[in-house]
Formats: structure tokens, sequence, C-alpha cells
């Protein structure tokens, strides 16, 4: 059914109707794209938020209420939430003793998650984060700390939830939410791939008679493909991968969770849970409290994933706690337990406010408007292409993101004063840099939208002067160095790091040398375009592509791509509104 869902209101739309459904539990945050719990805010308690990208339910949203999460941000489909959104969505249940951030260890999340982190503090919120890094398939024993998030989050949301509400400071629900984290490992295999909301085609198909071993939750590349096994002989495979993983002198109480990604039918998942237990029992491990069901999926896929959490004394006692979520309930709650029901949302409510189109009728905005829309317009015309280069190693979404986030700078820049200065351009640059954060999530989000408000920053500091080249280039390059501080990578590692630097470079030589903005500007979007197809040939050394190795050269990064594209679109703008022999050439100071 995804494939027919319009993929523009799908996030909106499932999340009304589970708001709807479950308003005993559950209630939409305000003005934001959240769920919280219909017991939150308590006052002097501390709060604890998950989330991440749609398309994994039960997780994020179905795991809020009473007892487990106090709220979720949702993300676009396997898209990070943006920092606005987690920063509205904390605010909204803080209960004055500080907040306690979970989810997957993927780049956009850690950017978005740490930004609006940073936001809560400078208002004086206290907050901690703890990484879910228990996907075996996704690092070795020696690099932990890289490894993704999957389905062995449930564990840790669960007891930190439950340390939460017995009155553990902040702390100390920050103390065992890692201490579930360390002590959890998660292998699982996919047998076919799964389809994005108004896609047509898998975003990947596995071969008939295989399986794919370690494939990721938003189709990262597995470790190895194999043929395909029945439930029981996959119960080998999968516990066979897990136990020499597991934490040293691990015995005793083990909390298990057999989870499906979507599209596997329950009675396959009791079978391969029958031969886990046993081969848990033999390998001296006590199952405790088995779950067996959907947790964390990916839309359709056909697969599952095997989390093992080793239980001290502490651990075991807080999963133990009840709890009442749409998706999951531990014991009954007692009928006087659940709040009254709020009030089901009004139709589109429970996403949000929504937000300002490129279609939305707005003055204002001058050059800078009309730059983004081009290079919308340049992005959307190769928004396949994106995704097919996205594919390769990620979730295919990068084009969607980017069309997504750009159509929201360009609202938000035709909203600002009109105007062409410099102040008037960063004013706007200002605007739709954090307006393309929030629309797009991701890590590609939150670099475009940093990319956007460093420079608008470093113009508005220029006053109401024309825009040359030699204002423009110390702008692009202090974006340039942000952009590698918040996503902590360097040229040669096959990102948009590897467009974006000879883009630099080539502006600021031209900068020096008195070029007009136009002139220079096609020149460093022509390096710029030249590097981004020479990514073609490189390895990746970062993120989801690095683990293909070889596999991943062949293909030029998204990311590199489509700024190259956009910096081509923006040419155009400057080229056509660049002085012409007839016309007075403005001093650049």
């Amino acid at each position: 059914m995804s494939a027919a869902t319009d993929s523009t209101t799908f996030k909106s739309s499932w999340v009304e109707g589970l708001v709807s459904s479950y308003s005993r539990l559950v209630a939409p945050v305000p003005d934001a794209h959240g769920v919280l719990s219909a017991r939150s805010p308590e006052q002097g308690r501390v709060s604890v938020v998950i989330g991440g990208g749609c398309g994994h339910y039960p997780a994020f949203a179905g795991l809020v209420g009473p007892g487990l999460a106090d709220a979720a941000v949702v993300g676009e489909v396997f898209t990070s939430p943006s920092a606005e959104q987690v920063y509205r969505t904390a605010r909204a249940v803080d209960g004055g003793a500080g907040v306690l951030f979970s989810f997957g260890n993927y780049a956009g999340d850690v950017m978005h998650f740490g930004l609006a982190a940073r936001r809560l503090a400078a208002e004086g919120v206290d907050s901690r984060t703890v990484l879910v890094t228990d996907d075996v398939a996704s690092g070795s024993a020696q690099e932990i700390e890289a490894r993704r998030g999957v389905a062995g989050g449930f564990f840790v949301f669960k007891i930190a939830a439950a340390a939460a509400a017995r009155g553990y400071d902040l702390d100390g629900v920050a103390r065992v939410a890692a201490r579930a984290n360390a002590m959890t490992r998660t292998f699982g295999a996919a047998f076919d791939g799964c389809t994005l909301p108004g896609q047509q085609e898998p975003l990947f198909t596995v071969p008939e008679g295989t399986m794919e071993l370690g494939l990721g939750i938003h189709g990262e590349a597995g470790l190895r493909r194999v043929p395909a096994q029945d439930p029981a002989g996959l119960a080998d495979v999968l516990v066979d991968t897990l136990l020499p993983e597991l934490p040293a002198g691990a015995t005793g109480r083990t909390a298990v969770l057999l989870n499906g990604l979507g599209q596997t039918p329950y009675e396959d998942l009791f079978i391969c849970y029958g031969r886990v237990h046993r081969r848990l029992a033999d390998a001296g491990l006590t199952p405790h409290r088995p779950e067996v069901g959907e947790f964390v999926t990916s839309l359709d896929m056909a697969g599952l994933s095997l989390s093992l959490l080793v239980l001290d004394d502490e651990l075991a006692d807080l999963y133990d706690e009840p709890c009442q979520t749409p998706a999951f309930t531990s014991a009954p709650a007692a009928a006087d337990a659940v709040p009254e029901p709020r009030r089901a949302p009004r139709p589109g409510a429970a996403a949000g406010t929504a937000p300002r189109t490129a279609d939305t009728p707005a003055a204002g905005g001058g050059a800078a408007a009309e730059a983004l829309a081009a290079a919308l317009a340049a992005v959307e015309a190769h928004e396949q292409e994106l995704g097919r280069l996205d594919a390769v190693a990620g979730d295919g979404d990068h084009g969607q993101g980017i069309v997504r986030g750009l159509r929201a700078a360009v609202a938000a820049a035709r909203g600002a004063d009109p105007g062409d200065t410099a102040d008037a351009t960063g004013r706007a640059l200002l605007l739709a840099g954090t307006a393309l954060a929030d629309a797009a999530g991701g890590a590609s989000g939150a670099l475009y939208g940093l990319l956007l408000t460093e420079i608008g920053g470093g113009l508005l500091e220029a006053g109401p002067v024309p825009v040359t080249a030699e204002l423009l280039a110390p702008a692009v390059d202090a974006a340039f160095h942000a952009v590698c501080e918040l996503g902590g990578g360097a040229v040669g590692e096959k990102t948009m790091l590897d467009a974006l630097a000879p883009f630099r470079d080539t502006l600021l030589t031209h900068a020096r040398a008195g070029t007009p903005l136009a002139a220079a500007w096609a020149d460093a979007a022509a390096a710029a375009t030249s590097a981004a197809r020479a990514t073609a040939d490189m390895p990746a050394k970062r993120g989801r592509a690095a683990r293909l190795g070889e596999r991943g050269q062949g293909h030029a990064d998204p990311g590199a791509t489509s700024l190259a594209l956009m910096a081509t679109a923006v040419a155009g703008v400057l080229d056509g509104r660049s002085p012409t022999p007839a016309d007075p050439v403005p001093e650049s100071r």
C-alpha cells in the first residue's frame, strides 16, 4: 500500500491516525512532528525522548506512553528529524529534571539531536544523550562506538524510561541506558527489499533463493549474501553470530527480542524463536521475558533480527517495570493508571503547523530567493538520479530530502525583506538554512542548512553593501570549515566536501584577483561539477558507503552531485543578474 501513498503526506497522515486511535495514551506534540505521552510532562522527573525517521513503526512513535518514552520525534521516511523538531519536542515534555535523548547512531540523528541539545543548554535545560550501537554487522568489536543502532534500541529505551519513572536523576538515567546499550547485541537478515511511499519499485532486491546477512534497516548493504535458510536454520545463523559478540563472561539472564522487519509472517518468527530459545539454553543463557514481534521494521521489508541484552540485577529489575504504549504493553496497567484521553487532533494537526511551500506567494528574498528557486528546479530535475546514487550505499532518499528542504528554503527566503545587499541576502539565507534543515532532516539536511546559515551570517555582518566575490568567498570559507566540524569529515572521503572544497578554493582565488562575482561563481561551479564527477572513481571512507569498499566505486557521491547541481543553477541566476557593458558596475565596497 505504501507505493500508492502520497509521499508528501505520508508522515503527517499516519501520525494523525496513530494519535487519534490511541488518544488515551499519546497526543501530538504542539507545533512539531512528534508524539508525546498523555502523562507528559511530569514535573520533577527526567523526560526520555527518542526518535528517528519514520518507516520503522513501532519505532519510534509506537513506543511512547506511560512507563516507556515520554516523546518521540518523527522524521521523514528513513530520515532523521530536524534539530528544530527535536528541540520543540523536548521542550514540550521537559519537567524540569532534564531530558535523556536516545536514538540510533546515524549521522543525521547525531547532528540534529546534538544541535537541539546545545540550544536547550543555552536555555538552561540539561540533557544527556545515549546512542544505540547494537548492530554487530556495522562495525568490529574494536569499534563498537561506530556501530549503528537497530532493534536493540528497544531495550535501551525501556530501561531508561523505567529509571526515569522510578525517580533516577538525569545522570542515573543516562548511566543505566548506556549500560543497557553496552550489554546489547543485534544481528539480522533480509530476504527482500522495501518500497518507499510513492514509489513503484523496491529500494533494493535480494535475489530469489538467497538472503542478505547484516543488511541495515534503511537498506544499507549487508555483510554477505548466502543461500536462503528455513526459520530454524536462520536461528542458528543468528545465534552463532551473536554468542561470540556478547560481553565477556556473559551467563545467566538474557533479555531476548526476535524482531520482524515488516513482512515476515509471525508463524515464521515463532518457528525461528523456538530454535533460538533452545540454542541459548544450551549455551548456558536463560531467556528472560522473551519478546517476538515487530519492534523496528523497515516498511515492508522481508527479514528479521535477533537482539540479546545480558542482564544484571539492576537492568533486569528495570526491564520488568510495567509500561503501556500503542505498540507494546508489559503487565496490564490499572484502570486508573491511564490518564483521561486528550481531544483527538484536528486533521493535519498531528504533524504540527504546516510549513510554507515553495509555491506560497511571498515577496522579498531578492537574488537569494531566485538562486534557491533555481537550485530547487535543478535538483527536482535530477531527483531520481540522486536517489539512485544514494541507494548504492544508503536509503535512496537524498533526492527527496534535498527537494523537500529546498522547497522550504525557497519559501522562507521569499518571506524575507526585499533587497540584494549583503545584509538583506544574509538574512534571507539565514531563514532559508534553518527552514532547509528543518524540512529535509537527515545528515544532508543538517549540513546544507548549516552551509546556508553560515554563509548568511557572514554576509549579514557586511552590512548594506553589494555582494561581491571578495565578500562572499570568506563567508563560503567559514561555512566550509563549519560543515567539516559538524559532519566530522574531510576532503577525500567521497562526500559533499569533495565538491565543496574546490568550489571554495576557486572562489577564494577569484576573490583575491578581483574577478566579478558572476564569473567567479561560474568557474567555482565548474570546479565543483568536475570534482563531483570524479567522486565516482573514489572509494568511500565515511558513512554507510565506507562498508562497501570497492563495490562503491563507479558511482558519484550523491551529496557532491547535488551540491554541483545547485552551484551550477545559481551560476545561471548570477549571470543573468550581472551588469551588461552599458550598466554601471557597482563598487565592491
